[in-house]
């Protein structure tokens, strides 16, 4: 498992926003940004919390990312803060990883489908 080393963490009241700045050890090039927001949420007990992955850098020759994140209670007030592109980026992600998921299932289901067709015949 990975080492999450905090940069900075600011409250920014006037855009009411908590602004995190992470170092990600030993992930380099296998970090994705929807994995990277659930750690962050884990480690800094954001449950509820709407926590938005703004960038993730990774470093020429070393094996760390670094992560900037905005934690909002409200999710109506990010997408009035955040540009409405990340947003249509993460649905994009979570719609197909939850059609990855609704294929594995079905795909396991239908074997059994069939071997029930075949006894009835």
């Amino acid at each position: 498992m990975s080492i999450i080393e905090t940069i900075t963490d600011v409250d920014n009241t006037f855009l009411s926003r908590r602004e995190l700045t992470c170092n990600f050890a030993g992930l380099g090039g296998k970090l994705k940004s929807l994995e990277a927001a659930d750690m962050i949420s884990k480690e800094f007990k954001l449950d509820g919390k709407v926590v938005i992955p703004m960038r993730l850098k990774t470093h020429v020759g070393k094996s760390h990312v670094t992560g900037t994140f905005y934690v909002y209670d409200d999710e109506g007030l990010a997408k009035k803060h955040v540009n409405p592109t990340i947003f249509s980026r993460l649905e994009k992600i979570k719609a197909k990883l939850a059609e990855a998921q609704a294929a594995e299932t079905p795909a396991e289901e239908a074997p059994t489908e069939e071997v029930k067709e075949e006894k009835e015949e």
